[in-house]
């Protein structure tokens, strides 16, 4: 199930860091990430995504890329420590709008391989309460969540 509030949504089948604005999706022993809907909404249409050398180990926090869109350039931050590593992203490299269009979906932007997820998902909320956590940030900052059109 998917809820919104300001036109912004939050699966509740992710977990996210809600002091990074990413959201974590398990698959296996890896995990894919991406920007929140509040995340791409705030920068505006993304223009670029500069990917960090692959397959490097990352800790929380440290940036795997750097993103740039209309209105701000920033790291995208990892939520967990891991080895880092992406594969082919042809649709994101041909249109990198498709991260604000499609956010938790083909606009995923990085797999890592947890090295201990268990361990740190003490900093990750499940979808219902980030859904909670979402909504007071979202009327604090009087934001309402948009989709960049093509």
């Amino acid at each position: 199930m998917t809820d919104h509030v300001a036109w912004c949504v939050v699966p509740d089948d992710r977990l996210y860091d809600l002091d990074l604005h990413v959201w974590v999706l398990p698959e296996g022993d890896e995990v894919v990430l991406g920007m929140t809907d509040v995340a791409q909404t705030r920068g505006g249409r993304m223009v670029s995504v500069s990917w960090k050398k692959v397959g490097r180990t990352m800790t929380r926090g440290q940036s795997v890329a750097v993103v740039e869109s209309a209105k701000w350039v920033g790291p995208f931050p990892t939520p967990l420590t891991g080895n880092w590593w992406r594969s082919t992203r042809p649709a994101l490299e041909a249109d990198v709008a498709v991260a604000n269009r499609d956010p938790y979906g083909a606009g995923w932007l990085a797999r890592v391989r947890p090295a201990d997820l268990a361990a740190e998902r003490e900093h990750l909320t499940e979808g219902a309460e980030a859904m909670a956590a979402y909504h007071r940030f979202i009327d604090d900052n009087d934001i309402t969540c948009m989709r960049c059109a093509d």
